[in-house]
């Protein structure tokens, strides 16, 4: 093993080729450039050490070398020596492996233990639904002729649990968003009949009912679907003030109904979607 930092080391192991014979083996930080530069000191000194009795431990000990001996031997060495540096080069220049492709998978492990049950979560936004429904008829006697663009004001209440419908006012307004329908049902008596189903000031459907000398009550009805916002209104309004022949009686009945039919209400998260 050979570093750059061990050529400038100042250690005495490193600066005496005499001491390495001392040693079962040369140090580790001894660069092979300098066994080979130190081959003839480091032979004298094999030989100087090589007429006495060695002791355990020491290399070479026993029998008296020869010069020629120790020259081969420590050429052995410097062969063995270079050798193992060139191999330790070799594999540090030789280029890393590219990873190999992806194996196949492996098979399904067996499903584990099930977990602890967790605790209870916090109560949820109740579901229910918005709502928004009535239906009104003309009181009795109240059929008196009206004039063209006047609400017709349903004033006998029958079902209007949100409050959405005015019957003083005959008008329905809108709280929640949505679609909704309107049907109106008229009883024709004595005259003619045609009105609008107002939203806001735009008529979005109309109706007509011809009387005749027909003697007996008809009938006339209508419904629409429509597309509401809070706020917006919706009512029946005469057409044409001699087309009048609204009509209610104890057997008979003039009515307007409307209720929701789904919304689009935002704000909560339950109809959000």
């Amino acid at each position: 093993r050979h570093s750059g930092s061990c050529a400038r080391s100042s250690s005495s192991t490193c600066t005496s080729p005499a001491s390495w014979t001392t040693t079962r083996s040369l140090p580790v930080c001894v660069p092979v450039c300098r066994v080979s530069r130190a081959l003839p000191e480091l032979t004298a000194a094999l030989v100087s050490r090589g007429g006495t009795a060695g002791t355990e431990g020491t290399p070479l000990r026993g029998r008296k070398g020869t010069r020629g001996t120790l020259e081969t031997q420590v050429s052995a060495f410097h062969s063995f020596a270079c050798d193992c540096v060139s191999r330790v080069l070799r594999r540090r220049s030789t280029p890393a492996p590219s990873p190999g492709g992806t194996g196949v998978r492996g098979l399904t492990g067996d499903r584990g233990d099930s977990g602890e049950k967790g605790e209870r979560g916090q109560a949820g936004e109740c579901a229910v639904a918005p709502k928004s429904a009535f239906s009104a008829k003309l009181s009795v006697g109240r059929a008196p002729p009206l004039a063209a663009g006047e609400a017709v004001r349903f004033d006998e209440v029958a079902v209007n649990e949100q409050g959405d419908y005015d019957g003083e006012t005959g008008r329905f307004t809108c709280r929640v968003p949505g679609v909704y329908y309107f049907a109106v049902h008229a009883t024709v008596y004595r005259a003619s009949l045609q009105f609008d189903l107002m939203k806001n000031a735009h008529a979005t459907a109309s109706y007509f009912q011809f009387h005749g000398n027909w003697p007996k009550p008809a009938s006339l009805s209508g419904g629409s679907l429509l597309h509401l916002v809070p706020g917006d209104q919706v009512w029946v309004q005469m057409a044409l003030s001699e087309y009048s022949g609204f009509y209610s009686s104890t057997k008979t009945d003039s009515t307007f109904t409307g209720f929701l039919v789904y919304s689009d209400w935002k704000n909560s998260a339950v109809f959000g979607s």
